[in-house]
């Protein structure tokens, strides 16, 4: 392996290790400093902290499946998924900086959750954002973590789209 490309895996490593770590550090803090459904405002009743563990996916999906049922479609098949991912990304040799790097942040956002599921039985979510005309589910790092990498997906679609056209046009 060439020096540029050992550079560039390392830095995609940092991404995804400081995303899973950002992750679990503030839930770990969460789980210490908060009671269940304890509701704490950081801004108004703009920006809230409460801490809720959920059992399922995304906005409880899933939770009220059978456990081992459950335990399979929600941990070992996404597991299985992130190693495909984790190999993907380290020996794909002309992915774009801007992928590799949202594709770490979807990893590392991931691996969070997935920890979470496995050695805890369900995912610590506490953040919740009420501006009246938006407002989200309650989620954690992780859940942002996986929604940079999605906002990054989108910007290089976007980038290589731009591309295309201006060499038709140019």
């Amino acid at each position: 392996m060439n020096t540029k490309r050992l550079g560039r895996n390392i830095l995609y490593l940092l991404v995804l290790l400081a995303n899973i770590g950002c992750d679990q550090v503030s839930k770990t803090i969460v789980r210490q400093q908060l009671t269940d459904n304890e509701i704490i405002s950081i801004i108004r009743n703009y920006f809230i902290l409460t801490k809720v563990e959920n059992a399922g996916a995304f906005l409880s999906i899933g939770s009220a499946l059978p456990d081992l049922l459950k335990f399979i479609l929600l941990s070992i098949i996404p597991l299985f998924a992130l190693s495909y991912g984790i190999v993907y990304l380290f020996t794909r040799k002309h992915l774009t900086k801007l992928s590799a790097i949202a594709l770490s942040f979807a990893i590392g956002g991931g691996i969070g959750n997935i920890y979470d599921r496995i050695i805890h039985g369900s995912v610590t979510d506490f953040l919740h954002i009420d501006l009246g005309f938006f407002q989200t589910g309650i989620f954690n790092m992780a859940d942002v973590s996986i929604s940079v990498a999605l906002i990054l997906f989108v910007l290089q679609n976007y980038l290589r789209e731009k591309k295309k056209r201006s060499m038709i046009n140019g």
